[in-house]
């Protein structure tokens, strides 16, 4: 499976060590799923989950290491055209422009109200658990 991971996702997998968000980011270190990563969206992992008490169990060293993995696994892709304003939230258009230039079917999110309209240039929004169930 090639996805983009939101960073809701990647937030619910380093709060809690249960359920499918988690079970995603082991999928992705495992290399059973495959992601696609920009410069802004790492950045946009790094700066949320560093935000104070967002993941209190861990470090902003620990958090870079994440960011770091993350950056080592995934597939780098520059985004060379933009599609805005395409979704209700303007704060993920980069996301869904990550998806469309990497050729990523999927969008791997809990926020589908956010991601309206994707399906409009051929990218799925899933949950984790239905990521799971692909892989």
């Amino acid at each position: 499976m090639f996805a983009v991971l939101d960073t809701c996702v990647l937030v619910s997998a380093l709060r809690s060590s249960s359920g499918a968000s988690h079970a995603v980011l082991q999928a992705v270190y495992a290399r059973r799923i495959r992601i696609a990563l920009s410069v802004s969206l790492a950045m946009e992992y790094e700066a949320v989950c560093s935000r104070p008490g967002l993941v209190p169990a861990l470090t902003a060293g620990q958090i870079r290491t994440v960011v770091d993995v993350l950056c080592a696994l995934a597939h780098q892709q520059k985004v060379f055209f933009t599609w805005r304003p395409h979704l209700p939230d303007a704060d993920d258009d980069h996301v869904f422009e990550l998806a469309v230039a990497a050729g990523a079917p999927y969008i791997i999110t809990q926020n589908f109200r956010d991601f309206r309209g994707s399906d409009s240039l051929g990218v799925q929004t899933i949950t984790p658990a239905r990521a799971l169930t692909l892989i």
